[in-house]
């Protein structure tokens, strides 16, 4: 296992590699059995950052030599890390009873996960509905990974003054500290990813998360290949004006599938968390039009049926939107010449009255028209949701 860039422990220091196991799997965010390993390393700066992985890069090396010299801190480590391997192989519930079930993957979209305040990559329900998704999935052995972006500034921290003025702060995100991974080909080389946007590629940079038996995929566009204004287009979760919005929706629905693809990965079903992943929808169908050689229209048909978008919005001024001319603008290219339908068909997708050539495009109607199955995140908001989407149904 490679040495991490900000550890002032030798590579060969026994003992390393253990710990560096366990603080590279996110278990223990829900799973709190080794808090007391970290608390013995540094507790004052376990207290203030719960983050072990900071921890393990941070603890000087009499320190670390000092404690992993204790027989009974090394019999905990032991412990944990049987712990650990049973928890992530032994058959769970999916395995127990759906031995011979022939899902082998579902793929969840969002745009943020909250896992720990160590990764932070959220701002509230939407994230820490992902996050519990993918936390239950690890303890019931279902197949799912995650896909999301990895934001160099996440979401802002509120400060009130002594004049009750609030401040928003915006700590950045340093890669090289949070309990993540690069993803690598195998001869070694950084997995990037390339998508074309009006007037430049972007590159995306891809991370990996270990959730338990779970893995969760995040992209970025922090790559030193990127001009500056696309470095920025992961810079901070719901920041900056609509385009933002619409360029961080393109890299995780349509670079999201796209990763997939690289890692080799064919999800059966794709789970939209909330509209900004509904681009997905499009992607998956232009990967069938290039395996079978089929019309937008049939595999828009054939892919809908995997497809399950999950809405969180109670108002309909929630959902995302984007005026006809920014859609055109970023996704009228990839209409014509990829999915072989012009713009205004695809502009069509995502409005209440698709020949009203003056309505915004809504991410809620394209993740609705694209997907099998529907559902809200409560029996009171499947009611009000109906009555939000009746229009779509006449």
């Amino acid at each position: 296992m490679k040495k991490p860039a900000y550890s002032s422990l030798p590579p060969d220091t026994e003992g390393f590699d253990s710990l560096m196991e366990l603080t590279l799997d996110m278990r223990w965010s829900w799973d709190h059995g080794a808090d007391e390993i970290w608390r013995t390393l540094d507790p004052a700066l376990w207290d203030l950052t719960h983050n072990p992985w900071v921890v393990l890069q941070t603890v000087s090396r009499d320190q670390f030599r000092a404690v992993m010299n204790n027989p009974a801190f090394r019999n905990k480590v032991k412990a944990l890390l049987h712990s650990r391997k049973v928890a992530n192989t032994a058959p769970a519930w999916f395995q127990q009873n759906f031995p011979h079930s022939s899902l082998t993957c579902v793929a969840y979209f969002s745009m943020e996960f909250m896992l720990s305040e160590a990764l932070p990559i959220y701002s509230g329900g939407l994230g820490n509905v992902a996050g519990d998704q993918l936390k239950t999935a690890s303890d019931l052995g279902v197949p799912v990974v995650g896909i999301g972006l990895l934001y160099q500034r996440g979401y802002f921290r509120q400060e009130i003054d002594r004049n009750g003025t609030q401040h928003a702060l915006f700590p950045y995100n340093d890669p090289g500290q949070l309990p993540i991974t690069p993803l690598r080909q195998p001869d070694g080389e950084w997995l990037r990813l390339e998508i074309d946007l009006p007037g430049s590629n972007v590159w995306l940079r891809a991370w990996q998360v270990q959730v338990g038996r779970v893995k969760l995929y995040l992209l970025d566009s922090n790559d030193a290949a990127n001009i500056p204004v696309n470095r920025g287009i992961t810079s901070e979760l719901y920041g900056g004006e609509s385009e933002l919005r619409l360029k961080q929706e393109l890299v995780l629905g349509i670079g999201g599938w796209r990763l997939l693809n690289a890692l080799g990965i064919h999800p059966q079903v794709c789970h939209l968390n909330e509209g900004h992943a509904a681009f997905t929808i499009l992607e998956r169908a232009f990967s069938f039009m290039k395996d079978t050689g089929q019309s937008f229209d049939v595999a828009m048909a054939v892919t809908r049926a995997g497809n399950l978008f999950t809405t969180h919005t109670a108002v309909a001024a929630g959902f995302d939107s984007f005026s006809p001319a920014l859609i055109g603008q970023y996704l009228g290219g990839y209409a014509d010449q990829s999915l072989h339908i012009t713009p205004n068909q695809l502009l069509a997708l995502g409005r209440r009255n698709p020949g009203d050539e003056s309505e915004k495009f809504n991410m809620a109607y394209l993740a609705i028209r694209g997907s099998g199955a529907i559902n809200g995140v409560s029996r009171l908001h499947g009611e009000v949701s109906r009555h939000i989407f009746e229009p779509l149904f006449p």
